[in-house]
């Protein structure tokens, strides 16, 4: 027997409900833009399977309220143009809930007016151009970040190395968009440590050897070298330090751990010196355990780029509280709001985040929270072995106004799930 009134009422009751409230039915689309292929596949391919490990984790406890996560993974090739296109595709096409992603800076500034325009809600889990969070202010932002930004890693090293009494410092750094920004940031905290560079070479991304560059950088009497590029060229900077036999101490960003840099350089990272968000430490029952089911993904090793698998792991998990504590309101307004006055503390692998963000910063990750990673066998270590000690103990995150950047930008899951 047909009841017209009674359907009448519910066709009414579901119109009535948000339009939010009405797509429980479907899977969380979470949109993933990365080079997976190209010199910049390391990171690329390190934070797909860092996000899949999530996504297989959230799944097997039921998702987010019965709503299965799924991944539209875009391969942007460290492309400007390309990761262009991917992002219009996700965000105006394919609707994604939230995206994530990017490992080059010049490809992500490509890309983040398609999402500020669109407001929605992209977290930057490997790109650390200092740009990326400054370009719009935080209140207005829908641009996160998981990765540490270049002026903090710059300052980073400066400070390391002032620390050890060294101060004729040489930079070898790319003549890439990354480059160059890193150039002004390596020069502006060598300032503030009343520090001038003792000799600057640029060089080309592609090349094959830098043994005539180190021998002019050896030649200018510096006592420590910073090489500011990506992993593979890394790893040339390493092998034409020891094919001319300049024994100054090497230092670098990030990219400096890559597995790339390792292969490159033939093993000459061994003892090299980068600055890192998270090291391999099996005593740490987050990070050991992180370990282990990437394994299951991927047999690499060493990993690609753990920092960009694990900050990728974290941001997944960031936006899965974050949905909880939307109560429900999946808009990017909603997602938004709730990134910036998160509930509770998340203890994630790269760190315990007790407030990633806020309504005036959109970066989770502050000076305080960062390690000076080395390469130990044919593996990335502590380079301080106490460092490795009190690695347990939880680096809280500083509220600091953000370092200005030197170039200035262009205009539950069950809920027990949710507490990992």
């Amino acid at each position: 027997m047909r009841h017209p009134a009674l359907l009448a009422a519910l066709v009414a009751a579901t119109l009535a409900i948000p339009s939010w409230a009405q797509d429980f039915a479907k899977p969380i689309r979470v949109g993933l833009i990365f080079p997976l292929s190209g010199g910049s596949a390391d990171m690329g391919n390190s934070a797909r399977v860092g996000a899949q490990v999530a996504v297989d984790e959230i799944n097997q406890v039921g998702g987010y309220l019965g709503r299965k996560f799924e991944l539209v993974i875009r391969d942007d090739k460290a492309d400007n143009d390309t990761g262009l296109a991917h992002a219009r595709e996700l965000v105006e096409k394919e609707k994604v809930n939230f995206t994530i992603g990017f490992c080059n800076t010049g490809v992500a500034m490509k890309a983040l007016d398609v999402f500020q325009a669109n407001k929605s809600v992209l977290m930057v889990t490997c790109a650390t151009g200092t740009v990326l969070t400054a370009k719009y202010p935080p209140a207005e932002s829908y641009i996160f970040r998981t990765s540490a930004r270049d002026s903090l890693q710059t300052q980073f090293l400066v400070d390391e190395i002032v620390k050890r009494g060294l101060s004729k410092v040489a930079l070898l750094v790319d003549t890439t968009g990354y480059g160059d920004a890193g150039l002004k940031d390596l020069e502006a905290a060598l300032a503030r440590a009343k520090l001038k560079p003792q000799a600057v070479v640029r060089f080309k991304v592609g090349v094959k050897s830098l043994d005539e560059e180190m021998q002019q950088l050896k030649a200018s009497g510096a006592d420590a070298l910073i090489g500011w590029t990506v992993g593979p060229e890394e790893g040339v900077i390493s092998a034409s330090r020891a094919a001319v036999g300049w024994k100054v101490p090497q230092f670098g960003p990030w990219g400096l751990s890559h597995a790339s840099a390792f292969t490159v350089s033939g093993g000459k990272v061994d003892g090299t010196m980068m600055v890192q968000t998270v090291l391999p430490n099996i005593f740490m029952e987050r990070n050991s355990t992180f370990l282990r089911n990437y394994a299951k993904i991927s047999k690499e090793a060493p990993i690609g780029s753990m920092m960009s698998a694990a900050q990728t792991y974290d941001a997944v998990y960031l936006m899965l509280r974050a949905m909880f504590d939307s109560k429900g309101d999946l808009s990017s307004a909603g997602l938004k709001k709730a990134l910036e006055n998160p509930s509770g503390t998340y203890r994630g692998v790269v760190t315990t985040y007790e407030r990633a963000f806020s309504p005036t910063d959109h970066d989770a990750i502050s000076a305080n929270m960062l390690w000076l990673g080395t390469w130990k066998n044919n593996e990335r270590a502590y380079a301080y072995k106490d460092d490795e000690r009190k690695a347990s103990i939880i680096r809280r995150k500083e509220v600091a106004p953000m370092v200005a950047p030197a170039a200035a930008p262009a205009p539950a899951v069950a809920a027990a799930a949710a507490k990992k």
